[in-house]
């Protein structure tokens, strides 16, 4: 196994793994979005804790779920570049637009986003709401954490497209469907 094949079946581990927690947690999210439905229309009883945790656990399963939704293929592509190539074309492509659009835009995202987590931590910020969560600057790091794990996943793609140009048919990354 070659270094490249090495760090494309790490990346793909830690995106499964944490896309399938990721998938887990989606449960949780319908579990306590029902609570807050039950309590507040059969008991009266409203919770903002419990309402901003459906959310905070809804946007957790979006970001924390990107890298491992673009290891699968399931990311929207454009038809205009993609549709209709072949292997070869496809990888120049994925190549293309990998170093093209989405790493300059996990970089832009990732440190315009620093003075904003940043400040979170250093206050030890909590939810703007009365009775709502502690820790809202946790959330806000997820942030990073999205452009960490699609920025991986995005350079194991490059890797594999890579390895297509090389002739390794076999190792082609998951370009999903025509969408």
């Amino acid at each position: 196994m070659s270094v490249m094949e090495g760090f494309i079946r790490v990346v793909d581990t830690i995106n499964d793994l944490v896309g399938k927690a990721t998938a887990w947690l989606t449960i949780g999210t319908v579990l306590v979005c029902f609570a807050v439905v039950v309590f507040r229309y059969v008991f009266s009883l409203g919770f903002i804790w419990l309402q901003e945790l459906y959310v905070w656990q809804h946007a957790v399963v979006f970001m924390m779920g990107a890298g491992y939704t673009l290891m699968k293929g399931g990311h929207v592509r454009v038809d205009i570049w993609f549709g209709g190539l072949g292997p070869r074309g496809r990888a120049w492509v994925e190549i293309f637009g990998t170093l093209v659009f989405l790493l300059p835009w996990m970089i832009v995202l990732a440190y315009t986003s620093i003075p904003f987590i940043s400040q979170s931590w250093w206050l030890r910020e909590v939810s703007p709401q009365a009775n709502g969560l502690p820790g809202y600057f946790l959330l806000k790091s997820v942030i990073w954490a999205f452009c960490l794990l699609v920025s991986l996943q995005a350079l194991a793609s490059m890797a594999r497209a890579i390895l297509v140009l090389k002739g390794r048919t076999d190792m082609h990354p998951a370009w999903g469907g025509s969408h």
